[in-house]
C-alpha cells in the first residue's frame, strides 16, 4: 500500500509541474498585460488632448474675423496656434498665376482653385478661392467669375500641406497637384514673398460665376474611448487567464481520500496501515 501510496504522489506531482506555465511565458504574459493596460491610458490622454484641439478649433472659426499675419509673424505660425484661424486679407488676385488642386467634396469631384492674392505691401497670400467642377477646369471658361482690383478676402487659416495628398506625390513638372503645398506652388509659379499658409475663402467671399467657397470640411475622428476600452478589455481578458493558469497552483492542497465502509481498504485501515491512504491532490 505505500508502494502505491508513493506512486499517486510521483504522478501526481508531476502532471502539477507539467500544468505549471513556462517562466519566459509569465515573464511574456505580464508584459503584455502592463502594455495592454499603457496602451489604454495614452488612448485616454490622447482623447483628452483631441477634445481640447476640437475645443480650440470651434473656438476660431467662430471667432470675430483679425487681419492676416503680417511678415514679422510667418516665422511663429503653426497649425497648433493658428489652423482655422478666422482671418481676413485684402489685396489683388493674380489670376495668371492660378494653380488647380484635385479635390472631392460634397459637390462632386474637381479642382481646387489657389490664386496669389497681392496685398499693398508686395507680399503674396495664396487663396484658396474655392471649388471648380472638372467641366470648368479651364480658366477661360469662368473669367467673368474672377474680381479685378482691390478686393477682401474673408476665411480660414490654412498649413501648408507640403509633398501631396494620400498616396500621391505632387508633380510640379507636369502641373498636377494632390495637395496644396505653397512653397513648391509658390516655386512653380515664379512666386516671392509667399505666406507660408494659405487661405481658404468663404462663401461670403465668392463672386457670381467663381468658385464655390466655403466648403472647408473640419473634422477630427474621435475614436479614442473606444480604442481605449479595446486595450482594456483585452487586458483584463487576459489577467482572468492567468488567474486561471495560475489558480489551479496556489489553491492545490492534499485532501483525505475516503472510502466506502466495505471498501478494500478498510481492513487495513482498522489494523492501522494507513499507507496509501492520503495521496496528493493534484
Amino acid at each position: 500500500m505505500s508502494d502505491t501510496g508513493t506512486v499517486t504522489s510521483k504522478a501526481d506531482r508531476t502532471r502539477g509541474k507539467a500544468a505549471r506555465p513556462s517562466l519566459w511565458l509569465t515573464v511574456l504574459s505580464l508584459t503584455a498585460f502592463a502594455l495592454l493596460i499603457a496602451l489604454g491610458v495614452w488612448q485616454i490622454e490622447r482623447r483628452a488632448w483631441k477634445l481640447a484641439l476640437i475645443d480650440r478649433v470651434e473656438q476660431r472659426v467662430h471667432a470675430p474675423v483679425q487681419p492676416a499675419p503680417a511678415p514679422a509673424a510667418w516665422p511663429t505660425i503653426t497649425a497648433a496656434n493658428d489652423e482655422y484661424r478666422h482671418v481676413s486679407v485684402t489685396g489683388r488676385f493674380l489670376h495668371d498665376r492660378e494653380t488647380l488642386v484635385q479635390a472631392v467634396t460634397e459637390e462632386g469631384g474637381g479642382y481646387w482653385v489657389l490664386t496669389p492674392l497681392q496685398r499693398g505691401d508686395g507680399t503674396l497670400v495664396l487663396v484658396n478661392r474655392g471649388f471648380v467642377p472638372t467641366e470648368r477646369r479651364d480658366a477661360t471658361t469662368r473669367q467673368a467669375g474672377n474680381p479685378e482690383g482691390q478686393v477682401e478676402i474673408t476665411g480660414l487659416l490654412r498649413i501648408t500641406e507640403p509633398k501631396g495628398g494620400f498616396l500621391r506625390n505632387n508633380v510640379p513638372q507636369h502641373n498636377r497637384w494632390y495637395s496644396r503645398d505653397v512653397d513648391a506652388i509658390a516655386a512653380a509659379r515664379g512666386l516671392h514673398e509667399v505666406a507660408p499658409f494659405f487661405v481658404d475663402a468663404d462663401a461670403g467671399s465668392q463672386s457670381a460665376s467663381g468658385p464655390i467657397g466655403g466648403l472647408t470640411v473640419i473634422r477630427f475622428p474621435n475614436n479614442h474611448l473606444i480604442y481605449a476600452l479595446t486595450w482594456f478589455a483585452l487586458a483584463f481578458m487576459l489577467a482572468g487567464k492567468l488567474f486561471v493558469t495560475f489558480g489551479g497552483g496556489l489553491f492545490r492542497r492534499r485532501r483525505f481520500v475516503h472510502e466506502p465502509a466495505g471498501g478494500p481498504d478498510a481492513a487495513a485501515r482498522r489494523t492501522g496501515s494507513d499507507a496509501g491512504t492520503i495521496v496528493e491532490q493534484a
